[in-house]
């Protein structure tokens, strides 16, 4: 998968935020309408909805902005498009029921630890992956 700054921004904002199984599905070659998941999980309403304000303050400081944005009030299932890629924060039960890696199974899974930190990245030297 081709390196995105605010991909791996949105990763770290994700772990800043403690969300939980943090998975990266690179769904290029699929002929899927995006290049990229990034699926997440949280514990509560407060902390999905925390997740995913960290995600939108994050990238915005590296002037991204979501095309899209749904969910947030149920905060089941937050959906940020950003074209490139797409933020799934979800709340436990919901990440169950949907099973999107189950779904998208034929995409390649990428270890976040595998990826160089979003704070090795030049764009982020600025104080932006700070949260």
């Amino acid at each position: 998968m081709e390196r995105h700054p605010e991909l791996l921004g949105a990763v770290e904002a994700a772990q800043d935020r403690k969300a939980a199984g943090i998975t990266l599905l690179d769904l290029s070659g699929l002929g899927a309408f995006t290049g990229a998941f990034l699926i997440c999980t949280g514990f509560s309403q407060r902390q999905v909805q925390a997740i995913a304000d960290g995600i939108e303050e994050a990238l915005a400081r590296r002037g991204a902005h979501p095309l899209h944005r749904e969910g947030y009030t149920s905060a089941e299932w937050i959906l940020l498009d950003y074209g490139r890629f797409v933020v799934h924060v979800f709340a436990e039960r919901a990440r169950l029921f949907y099973d999107i890696e189950r779904l998208w199974r034929k995409a390649a899974r990428l270890d976040v630890s595998d990826l160089p930190a979003a704070r090795d990245d030049p764009a982020s030297r600025d104080g932006a992956a700070s949260a």
